[in-house]
């Protein structure tokens, strides 16, 4: 019996989320320049042909992979975290235990950590001579809670995107670990704390 629109249209959603997936991760292993369309391919099992069917170059692929990276589940849980009305202590601890959870449990979370880090690192510095990382929307929402700490008195002292580029920074270095390593030794939620609260165990 013939698929329906409705099937067929489901199927082309699944092939182009999988072909981004797979992407995500060889290009968090590989970089962009390491990356060619023909050996991602192979590694998903399908004809080269079928990623042009879905995206028109391998820069398309990456501007999807990377909105992919910018919008994810990451992004949206600490949108959601940032606004709850919760100490800044209890947000720093509910960010630090969910990150190193998924690092722990979810490849795919750690590829997006690396991909993320990776193409901040990679470009241009701001109009103000920041870093590229300070403008992205995870620091600035981290940042919003380490301002909100500092007022409490329960995070550290010193600027609010240098303490965010920190915490974050820790988690790209397990990130590593988990996609590069075998056996390595994971921190504890306690120790990811560390990195903003005053006096964390």
């Amino acid at each position: 019996m013939p698929k329906s629109a409705k099937q067929c249209a489901a199927m082309r959603d699944e092939m182009r989320a999988r072909i981004l997936r797979e992407s995500l991760r060889y290009f968090a292993r590989n970089g962009f320049a390491g990356t060619r369309v023909a050996d991602l391919a192979r590694g998903i099992g399908i004809a080269q042909g079928t990623i042009y069917r879905y995206f028109d170059s391998k820069e398309d692929l990456f501007a999807s992979v990377r909105e992919l990276v910018a919008n994810g589940e990451d992004v949206r849980d600490l949108k959601l975290l940032a606004r709850l009305p919760l100490p800044a202590k209890a947000k720093v601890r509910r960010l630090s235990s969910t990150v190193l959870a998924r690092l722990a449990d979810n490849e795919l979370f750690a590829d997006s950590v690396v991909l993320n880090t990776q193409i901040r690192l990679e470009e241009e510095p701001g109009a103000d001579g920041r870093p590229a990382p300070y403008r992205s929307e995870l620091y600035a929402l981290t940042a919003r809670i380490v301002e909100q700490g500092q007022r409490e008195g329960s995070v550290a002292a010193g600027d609010l995107l240098k303490l965010a580029d920190y915490f974050w920074g820790v988690a790209y270095l397990y990130a590593l670990k988990r996609l590069f390593t075998a056996g390595y030794a994971m921190i504890d939620a306690a120790d990811l704390e560390r990195t903003l609260l005053k006096g964390a165990r």
